[in-house]
C-alpha cells in the first residue's frame, strides 16, 4: 500500500476513488483519475516512497479503467448504428402485407378476404363471426369438425342475408370446441404495413398496419408482397 502525507483539502487519494462505487456514477473522467494519481505521487512520504509493485498495480488499474471506458463507448456507438439499421430494414416492409393475430381486414370492392386459425389439437366444432367497425355482427359461419393444423377461412364479403357489405374494416372472431372446452383462438389475417416506429434502442420495432393496429415485428408470422 502507498503511504502518503496529507493531501490538499478536497482531494482524495487514488485508492479512495477506486474503492468508491460512486466514482463512475458521478462522471469522473480518465483525466480526473490521472490527476489524482499524479497528485498522490507528488505528495508521497519521501521516507517511504511508492514501491515499484504498487506503482505498477495502480497503472494496471488505470489501464483497465481506460479499456472499460473505451469498450462502453464502442458499445454505445454500435447500439446506435444498429438502431438506424433496424429502422431502415423496417422501412422496407412499408406497403407489404404481414400476417398478424387479431388485425382487422379491409373489405374493398367485394373481394374475398381470408383468415387463418391454428388448431394444433383440431376441434369438434367451430363458429366464425364477422363484425364491422362498429362492432355489429354482419355474418356468422358454422363449421363442423376440424383436423389438427391450420384452417383457412374465406369470407366473400356478404352479410347474413347474402347482400354485399360496404367497404371498410371488419374483424373476425372464432369460437371452437376442443376436448369439451370452448375457447376463442386468434385469427391471423393479412394487413398492410403503413409505417414503422421505435421509441429507443432497447424498444422493439413496431409496425403500424391497416386498422390502426400496432404490432411488434417479432409478432409477425408471415410477410407477403
Amino acid at each position: 500500500m502507498v503511504t502518503t502525507t496529507a493531501l490538499p483539502s478536497g482531494i482524495k487519494s487514488y485508492e479512495q476513488v477506486i474503492a468508491t462505487p460512486k466514482a463512475a456514477s458521478t462522471g469522473a473522467s480518465q483525466q480526473d483519475f490521472l490527476k489524482l494519481f499524479t497528485t498522490q505521487l507528488q505528495n508521497q512520504n519521501p521516507l517511504d516512497p511508492t514501491k515499484n509493485e504498487a506503482f505498477v498495480a495502480q497503472l494496471a488499474q488505470f489501464s483497465q479503467l481506460e479499456a472499460t471506458t473505451n469498450m462502453a463507448s464502442q458499445l454505445t456507438s454500435f447500439v446506435s448504428s444498429m438502431t438506424g439499421d433496424r429502422m431502415l430494414n423496417g422501412a422496407a416492409l412499408i406497403g407489404k402485407k404481414v400476417a398478424v393475430d387479431g388485425a382487422p381486414v379491409l373489405m374493398s370492392g367485394g373481394q374475398p378476404v381470408q383468415g387463418v386459425i391454428a388448431l394444433p389439437a383440431g376441434a369438434e366444432g367451430m363458429r366464425l363471426e364477422i363484425f364491422d367497425s362498429q362492432g355489429t355482427l354482419v355474418r356468422q359461419q358454422i363449421a363442423g369438425a376440424q383436423t389438427p393444423g391450420e384452417v383457412t377461412l374465406t369470407w366473400d364479403g356478404k352479410d347474413s342475408v347474402g347482400s354485399a357489405v360496404a367497404d371498410g374494416k371488419y374483424t373476425f372472431k372464432a369460437t371452437i370446441t376442443s376436448g369439451g372446452v370452448t375457447s376463442n383462438p386468434a385469427v391471423t389475417t393479412l394487413a398492410t404495413v403503413r409505417s414503422v416506429s421505435q421509441v429507443d434502442a432497447a424498444s422493439p420495432l413496431m409496425l403500424q398496419v391497416d386498422g390502426g393496429l400496432s404490432v411488434a415485428l417479432s409478432a409477425v408470422k408471415r410477410i407477403g408482397s
